[in-house]
């Protein structure tokens, strides 16, 4: 069972959280914004969000609003070349007809599924890339931590 902590109590390890956020590119862009949906909930320190978001988190106090910019290697990581390649459109599934954007669940060599994106579509290829769409970038949040929750340790 989960609680509400005292109003003093700042974000630790081990709480569980519910924030609204907006997410930004370096240029303005939005990625994300949480106005109008359910509250991001996540458990500090069980790495269920980025590293970088889940540090900006400690210490804030319920209520408390902050901006902090994430570099990527926090976020998303760096753009990793290894996982962007080119696939004939021989090799290509022909009941897929590939367009510039699409998302495309794959399964990997040891039998895991992973998503690719595709990125350039010519005559004879197709260019996919497995990063995630924000690896390389670094972010900006605009967080408003509205609730810490504690575990009852009853």
């Amino acid at each position: 069972m989960l609680n509400t902590a005292s109003e003093m109590a700042q974000a630790k390890n081990g709480d569980t959280v519910l924030v609204n956020y907006i997410g930004k590119l370096d240029d303005g862009t939005e990625f994300y914004n949480s106005a109008g949906k359910e509250p991001l909930k996540f458990t500090i320190g069980k790495e269920e969000v980025i590293v970088g978001f889940e540090e900006a988190v400690i210490g804030m106090n319920a209520g408390e609003t902050k901006t902090v910019r994430v570099t990527a290697d926090k976020a998303y990581g760096h753009v990793r070349k290894e996982l962007q390649s080119v696939i004939s459109r021989q090799r290509f599934p022909s009941h897929i007809t590939p367009e510039v954007g699409q998302i495309l669940q794959v399964t990997g060599n040891n039998g895991q599924h992973i998503f690719i994106r595709v990125i350039e579509v010519t005559d004879a290829d197709v260019s996919v890339d497995g990063n995630h769409p924000l690896a390389g970038k670094d972010l900006t949040y605009d967080i408003h931590l509205i609730e810490i929750l504690v575990a009852d340790t009853k």
